[in-house]
C-alpha cells in the first residue's frame, strides 16, 4: 500500500454526473463529498442503472424496487441533489455490454457534466473482499461511456433523439477505488453523509440487527478514516480519477 499523500480533487467544474448501480451505492461511497459540493454551488445529478429491487431478502422485487427508489431519492435530497434518475437494468445481473454503455452515455449527454463519478470497478475492493458483478460492469461502462459520449459515430441514435455529443467530461472519478489518487475533505459534509445513508432504512434494517446509526456512523467513520494518513490527517473520501 502506497504512502502517498493524496491531491485534493479539482474544483474548477459546476456540473457532476454520480453513475452506479444501485441504491445506497453513493451513500456508502462519497455522499460527504457530494454534500461539500453542493454547498459550494456545484450541480450534481445521480443515474442509477438499477432500483435495487433484489436488494433485500425478505422483501419481493415488485415490493421492494419502488421503496428502495423513494428512499434514494430521499437519500439524494440531504446532500442537496435534486435530479434522480433510474435506467431500469435488472438489479444483481447487470450486463457491461453496449446497452448499458449507450444507456450512460446518454445520461451524459443529457446532463453534460465536467466531472463524472461511479463506484470501484475492479475486481476486488482490495485483498480478497471480491466486488459485486453489478459494481464492475456500471464501473467500467462509466469509463468507456465517458469518452462514447462525445463521439456522434459510435451512437448516432442519441443524436437523432436529440442529444447531442459531449465531451466536455474532463475527469472520471472513481468512489472506493483500492488506488485512490485524489480526496475531499469529509469534515464539512460527514454529518449530512450519515444522514443521506440512515434514509435507506428498509435495506439497512434488512442487512443488520444493530441500531441505525450506530452501524451507518461506525462504517462512514472507519471509511473517512482511512485516507486520512494521506490527507494531511483529515478525514477524506477517497477517490481514483482518470483524467480525459
Amino acid at each position: 500500500m502506497t504512502n502517498d499523500q493524496l491531491e485534493t480533487m479539482p474544483s474548477d467544474w459546476q456540473r457532476a454526473l454520480a453513475v452506479v448501480a444501485h441504491p445506497d451505492d453513493l451513500e456508502y461511497g462519497c455522499a460527504a463529498a457530494v454534500a461539500a459540493w453542493t454547498d459550494a454551488g456545484k450541480e450534481v445529478a445521480y443515474v442509477l442503472a438499477t432500483r435495487g429491487e433484489a436488494g433485500i431478502d425478505g422483501l419481493a422485487p415488485a415490493t421492494c424496487g419502488p421503496l428502495r427508489e423513494q428512499e434514494q431519492r430521499a437519500s439524494a435530497a440531504v446532500v442537496g441533489v435534486d435530479t434522480v434518475e433510474f435506467l431500469d437494468h435488472k438489479d444483481g445481473v447487470i450486463e457491461y455490454g453496449i446497452a448499458l454503455r449507450r444507456d450512460i452515455a446518454a445520461a451524459i449527454r443529457r446532463h453534460r457534466p465536467e466531472l463524472v463519478i461511479t463506484l470501484n470497478h475492479r475486481d476486488t475492493w482490495g485483498n480478497t473482499f471480491w466486488n459485486t458483478p453489478d459494481h464492475r460492469a456500471v464501473g467500467r461502462a462509466t469509463l468507456d461511456a465517458a469518452a462514447d459520449a462525445g463521439n456522434r459515430w459510435i451512437f448516432p441514435e442519441l443524436t437523432e433523439q436529440g442529444l447531442e455529443p459531449w465531451n466536455g467530461v474532463r475527469w472520471v472519478a472513481v468512489a472506493g477505488s483500492t488506488s485512490p489518487t485524489h480526496a475531499v475533505d469529509a469534515g464539512p459534509g460527514f454529518e449530512r453523509s450519515v444522514r443521506s445513508l440512515l434514509e435507506h432504512q428498509a435495506y439497512i434494517k434488512g442487512l443488520t440487527d444493530e441500531d441505525p446509526e450506530a452501524y451507518v456512523r461506525t462504517f462512514l467513520e472507519a471509511n473517512v478514516q482511512r485516507s486520512a494518513d494521506r490527507f494531511g490527517g483529515r478525514p477524506a473520501v477517497a477517490f481514483e480519477v482518470f483524467s480525459r
